[in-house]
């Protein structure tokens, strides 16, 4: 599905804005601080629930204001439409709409239409800790296999219990037993829908970061679960029980998993320049997007903030052309459109280009795209 209308109130600077008959690839351009990167902060809220600048809301809502809300307009190839609109207020509450129906799950609300965001702090993939590269691959994961999130929220609920057993000091393994099964058949399911997606992203990843940048050294992707190769899930949980039991809470399993990038041997964040980690990022999130269209038949939506920033002409070109081939919506920001201009295949009578000043967007006539 595909974002049609996009109402904002109060996000940052944005005080009220509405846009109309968005398409298919959507730039949005002025100069810093006007509010691009809000709007593609709007759009992740209207699909996550959450901003992917702040892990709080309150920097969110505009100041004075007691809340912010975005309301969007998903039409589908078949006919499918959706209505979505979601309110969060000072306090941290959440409400969330879906065809005028409340529902109180953010994965219901992110199953409407999957998000993809390459940003400043997309390159935590390479450079920080391995929490970042969970949420990447489980949203992969989640994504195409429909009984993954019922075995993730029955593995938390498990682990939650067992590490308040463990914390209460002297526990013995019989009462751990009951949430340890529970623990090890979640995690052991969610495991094998890891490694399964795991070895279709490799593949995939591998084949677009040859064509983004072919003069790159070879790149391998390592999965590491979260506990000993050579052993079972259970195994394992009965050989760190001392442990466990010690330290009070759970030390192996599906919680602990990471994803490397490795070149030459060696971390990838570590031994690449800023440009060529964004190369790596970039060809990582369109990976996913080809699996998604590939497994599912559906699209992402793409929120790209400042492409051509630490990217050459000629990398710019290939990642948007690579983009533009994907069937996906985009919602892009730069500072001077003429970049994208020159780098994005028919942008000039296909796009949709709307300059934002100062909160404001304003919609730019096809005759500038033509002449700029």
């Amino acid at each position: 599905m595909a974002l049609k209308r996009l109402d904002i109130t109060a996000v940052r600077n944005l005080k009220q804005v509405s846009v109309r008959n968005l398409g298919v690839t959507n730039v949005f351009f002025g100069e810093n601080g006007g509010g691009k990167t809000s709007i593609l902060e709007s759009v992740y809220l209207l699909g996550m629930a959450r901003s992917f600048r702040s892990s709080q809301i309150k920097p969110v809502i505009q100041h004075g204001m007691q809340g912010c809300s975005v309301f969007g307009e998903l039409a589908g190839k078949n006919g499918r439409h959706a209505a979505v609109g979601i309110t969060r207020d000072r306090t941290g509450s959440v409400k969330i709409k879906v065809n005028g129906d409340a529902i109180t799950t953010v994965s219901a609300l992110a199953e409407q239409q999957p998000m993809q965001i390459l940003h400043a702090q997309s390159f935590e993939l390479l450079t920080g800790g391995p929490i970042e590269r969970r949420r990447f691959l489980d949203w992969g994961v989640f994504h195409v296999e429909h009984r993954y999130q019922k075995a993730w929220s029955l593995f938390q609920r498990c682990i939650k219990q067992r590490n308040s057993l463990l914390r209460h000091g002297k526990i013995s393994a019989g009462e751990l037993e009951p949430w340890s099964q529970q623990l090890v058949q979640s995690g052991e399911k969610i495991d094998e829908w890891r490694q399964a997606y795991f070895a279709e992203l490799i593949a995939v990843f591998s084949g677009l970061l040859k064509r983004l940048a072919p003069e790159l050294p070879l790149m391998e992707l390592r999965y590491r679960r979260g506990w000993d190769k050579k052993l079972t899930l259970q195994a394992a949980l009965e050989s760190s029980l001392a442990s466990d039991i010690e330290q009070g809470y759970t030390h192996i399993g599906p919680q602990r998993a990471d994803i490397r990038v490795v070149c030459d041997g060696h971390d990838a964040g570590s031994m690449l320049s800023r440009g060529q980690q964004k190369l790596v990022v970039c060809a990582l999130k369109l990976a996913q997007g080809q699996i998604l269209s590939s497994q599912k038949g559906t699209s992402c939506i793409y929120l790209v903030d400042d492409l051509p920033s630490e990217l050459d002409a000629e990398h710019c070109r290939l990642v948007c052309e690579v983009l533009s081939g994907l069937n996906a919506q985009v919602f892009i920001t730069c500072v001077d459109p003429a970049e994208l201009l020159a780098s994005w295949p028919g942008l000039d009578v296909g796009g949709s280009m709307f300059h934002v000043e100062q909160g404001q967007v304003t919609r730019q006539e096809q005759e500038y795209k033509i002449n700029s």
